[in-house]
């Protein structure tokens, strides 16, 4: 029979520059495109002005807000939220050991949208103002993140298939609970609302909300890169991780709250989006290699440029009405995903 080749990897740090770059550009492009017609050069002209405190004249006025607080914000916090779903797929795959898991496998977003809906349904923590949602979302979040960890937890520690099965069946919990909470609303835009965070959405993105999503990122961007050769040993199941001196108990509980912080975070001021942790991390093996090092340096930028456009999309397949991002990466994704699949003979998904 003959020998079957190694497919060829490419070096991860100059495809995370190419990367880096191309994000680059997409943010340039995600400002410049949209249903009102801004003109390249005036994009530039605004970018210029805002970031050196430049003036702007009064007729200017409503495109300068068009681009420096409506499309700038928010093409950011897409790149943020899409390079902290791509870096903790990496983790929560690592963790579970099941090449099928991403984010929302551990019921934190579920749990999310319990907190979001409460504010955009029920008026809760109106007393916050702009913050309510964001706040709320986070802190239910963090109340799923501590009911999944006391449920999942056992005298061994965290196991994969604990975590997956708990994470599950909370999360239709948590999804039931919101379900009924749309259907009591008395508001049609309300609930109308709360379907558009579910799916996920981009639209809400202010300067306010940037800050923190991006420090929490790239927080634990860090600490994920640093603990990626524990991550390779952990792959390997947890006698060889102890072997190698890893302690799996450990780590997977170290894991699991940096998961839930990313996730928390992100979720609260994007909402509900998927397929970007499930595909970015395998498409980046696939290029790279199943190093944890490579894959989490290539994932991010990666997930970045994704959901980038995925927005961009959003906004202008149907302008001036705009569709929520998670429908869009769901469409990308679920043919991507199986061709993929099949196309790689299952290499990236677990398989011989």
């Amino acid at each position: 029979m003959p020998r079957r080749t190694a497919p060829r990897r490419i070096p991860a740090l100059p495809l995370a520059l190419a990367l880096a770059l191309l994000l680059l550009l997409s943010l340039v492009g995600g400002v410049g495109l949209g249903a009102a017609g801004v003109g390249w050069g005036e994009v530039a002209r605004f970018l210029w002005a805002g970031l050196t405190g430049g003036t702007v004249h009064a007729p200017d006025a409503a495109s300068y807000t068009i681009v420096w607080e409506i499309r700038l914000p928010r093409v950011l916090l897409g790149a943020v939220v899409g390079a902290g779903l791509a870096a903790v797929g990496v983790a929560v795959q690592a963790m579970v050991r099941n090449a099928l898991a991403d984010p929302f496998v551990l019921g934190i977003s579920s749990g999310a949208a319990v907190g979001a809906n409460a504010v955009i349904l029920l008026g809760a923590f109106a007393g916050l103002g702009v913050w309510a949602l964001s706040v709320s979302a986070f802190a239910s979040a963090l109340a799923a993140m501590a009911l999944v960890y006391a449920v999942a937890r056992s005298p061994h520690g965290l196991t994969p298939l604990r975590l997956v099965l708990t994470g599950t069946a909370l999360a239709y919990g948590f999804e039931a609970v919101t379900t009924v909470m749309v259907f009591g609303a008395a508001r049609g835009e309300a609930a109308r609302s709360a379907m558009m965070w579910l799916l996920g959405s981009l639209g809400g993105a202010t300067w306010a909300r940037l800050p923190l999503a991006a420090v929490t990122v790239a927080a634990g961007w860090a600490w994920l890169h640093r603990r990626a050769g524990a991550l390779d040993a952990l792959a390997l199941g947890d006698e060889t991780a102890s072997a190698l001196g890893v302690r799996p108990a450990r780590l997977r509980r170290e894991l699991f709250l940096v998961t839930a912080a990313v996730t928390g975070t992100v979720v609260a001021v994007s909402g509900a989006i998927g397929f970007v942790g499930l595909m970015v991390p395998h498409v980046v093996r696939m290029l790279v290699g199943a190093g944890h090092r490579r894959v989490l340096t290539v994932a991010p930028p990666a997930g970045a440029v994704l959901l980038v456009w995925a927005d961009v999309l959003s906004r202008l397949l149907f302008a001036p009405a705009e569709l929520p991002v998670g429908v869009v990466t769901a469409v990308v994704g679920v043919p991507a995903f199986l061709l993929l699949m099949r196309r790689g003979g299952g290499h990236a998904f677990g398989g011989r």
